[in-house]
């Protein structure tokens, strides 16, 4: 299978499929393959590729983390603009980084680590204030919400909770 660079119907639909809900099934992505019309193998060879391209950052599960002991927190850094790409390589760089988003505010770059217990979330977030020599600005959960938005990747396709 030749996928071009950008990600085509096939792989949008993909993307879309797959959103929140995989099959809990003993061949999930064959059973995917089977309603967009491809084989298993071209589902994961189209998943292999959209990660090495860096369509998709990461695929896997979401776990509610607290209910196993662990912790998820908001963290803030003030990053100058020049050195944004090389600090973002560091902060990425780290395992429990789950996602990072540049903001157009002074605390410009903000991303979630994500980690077994309480003590390694704080030792993963001194980690990264030690590596970028910047501030790291903590915000751990009080409460949670669950709000869940899915933008659709293929044209046509509906929006919101399904």
């Amino acid at each position: 299978m030749n996928t071009p660079e950008a990600p085509d119907r096939i792989d949008l639909q993909l993307i879309d499929r797959l959103h929140g809900d995989l099959p809990l099934t003993e061949r999930p992505f064959a059973d995917i393959g089977n309603e967009l019309g491809i084989g298993e193998d071209e589902v994961i060879e189209r998943l292999r590729h959209l990660l090495a391209r860096g369509t998709l950052t990461r695929f896997g599960p979401l776990f509610q983390i607290e209910r196993a002991g662990g912790l998820f927190v908001l963290a803030a850094i003030e990053v100058p603009a020049a050195d944004f790409e090389r600090i973002t390589g560091i902060v990425n760089a780290f395992p429990e980084v789950a996602h990072n988003y540049r903001r157009e505010h002074r605390l410009n770059m903000w991303f979630v680590v994500a980690a077994e217990t309480r003590d390694a979330a704080f030792d993963a977030l001194s980690r990264i204030e030690a590596a970028t020599g910047l501030k790291v600005h903590a915000f751990p959960k009080e409460r949670e919400y669950f709000v869940e938005l899915r933008l659709p990747a293929a044209a046509g396709a509906g929006h919101g909770a399904v």
